[in-house]
């Protein structure tokens, strides 16, 4: 009875916060593959991990707040950077986004190069904690999605595209410290992948299928004892490709 509390008091709040990051996530990287702009959230996503550990070399680890004022403000320069290159040279939007990219990975490197813990950190941020979320952060990271769903929903498709990067840069923040970098990506691009010729609620489609790969993920980790991140990347693969070749099946035998 012991064991099964504490594995839920674990699981519990690991699995809410990837439904919380499914929540803005799933939507969110519909709108990316549409706008074929495929590695902005890991840049972005890089960008705010480059925040993060910024606040890290000016010793601010225990000031929560200046932590996150620093991430989302790198996130949201970031965004408005990427915004103004897509406008001025959509042509080399997807190489302008890799150099950034790759810029702010070896940033934080830098950063990183004289700490004893640089390791530890760079680890934390790409892999995430999401095991280890706290009930503060569970709470933060369900006001600000409640925030971003009412903007995306209440905004028209002309507003979406305005104030798509600024919303798009808060939510990566808000997810990229818990579950890291690998599954931030892979929550916004894969369940989108696995969804994008499905014409009926694709939206509600792509949140299950996320759901599943996150459960089965949080559960496998702990009896397997390997990392819950990764392993959660590649159940959401694997969930997308049995999802995928079951709904061409599907087509398949409709079009006979």
């Amino acid at each position: 009875m012991n064991e099964l509390v504490t594995g839920l008091s674990i699981l519990g709040p690991a699995f809410l916060t990837g439904v919380l990051v499914l929540a803005t996530h799933v939507p969110l990287g519909r709108e990316v593959l549409k706008r074929g702009i495929i590695f902005l959230d890991i840049a972005i996503a890089q960008i705010a991990a480059l925040g993060v550990i910024l606040a890290i070399s000016l010793d601010l680890n225990d000031n929560l707040l200046a932590m996150q004022l620093i991430a989302v403000t790198s996130a949201l320069l970031g965004a408005l950077l990427l915004h103004f290159t897509e406008k001025k040279f959509p042509a080399i939007q997807e190489a302008l986004i890799g150099s950034i990219f790759v810029l702010a990975a070896t940033g934080a490197l830098l950063l990183l190069a004289n700490n004893p813990h640089g390791a530890e950190h760079l680890s934390d941020l790409l892999s995430g904690q999401i095991l280890w979320v706290s009930t503060t952060q569970l709470l933060g990271l369900a006001g600000i999605t409640l925030v971003i769903l009412g903007c995306w929903k209440m905004l028209t498709p002309a507003r979406r595209q305005r104030f798509f990067y600024p919303l798009f840069a808060i939510a990566i923040t808000a997810s990229v410290q818990l579950v890291g970098i690998y599954l931030v990506f892979s929550s916004l691009i894969i369940p989108a992948l696995a969804m994008r010729q499905v014409t009926q609620h694709p939206v509600l489609k792509g949140y299950v299928l996320g759901l599943i790969a996150y459960g089965l993920g949080v559960i496998a980790s702990q009896i397997f004892d390997l990392p819950t991140g990764p392993v959660i990347v590649w159940l959401l693969a694997a969930t997308a490709l049995v999802t995928t070749l079951f709904i061409n099946g599907r087509t398949q035998t409709r079009s006979q």
